[in-house]
């Protein structure tokens, strides 16, 4: 059976065959068109949210050098058990992620001191996102 599936802004053609799955096809995902028309006096306020939105959004691109701590799976953020300037072992608990109503653990990979954390609690991530950096 084939499947397309989007996931953040890419689409994958699957095909699955006896237990075994095979992407075909990936390609960018095109938004989809709004047939309805837009209010007319509505735009003067979303135009405006918009724009403090996009610095909040670029403000987790900079990250510390040393040790990125990657979201091994997509899921939403339920706990944050260290803070910035902590100092963890390797194998500590750093992280709860809940994914599919199941908590799941996110451990240090190395001795060192937290000195970023880049999310908050409750922030939805997606696979590979770096959540801290040691």
């Amino acid at each position: 059976m084939k499947y397309v599936i989007t996931l953040r802004d890419k689409t994958y053609e699957v095909e699955v065959e006896q237990g075994e799955a095979m992407i075909i096809d990936e390609y960018e995902a095109k938004a989809p068109v709004v047939a309805a028309p837009a209010p007319v006096a509505a735009p003067a306020a979303p135009a405006a949210a918009p724009a403090p939105a996009a610095p909040a959004a670029a403000a987790p691109v900079a990250v510390a050098s040393g040790t990125p701590v990657t979201a091994p799976l997509p899921g939403n953020i339920l706990q944050i058990k260290v803070s910035q300037g902590q100092a963890v072992k390797a194998g500590d608990l750093l992280i709860l992620i809940e994914a599919m109503k199941m908590e799941n653990e996110v451990l240090a990979p190395c001795d060192g001191t937290i000195s970023q954390i880049l999310v908050s609690k409750g922030q939805a991530v997606a696979t590979g996102d770096t959540l801290i950096v040691i």
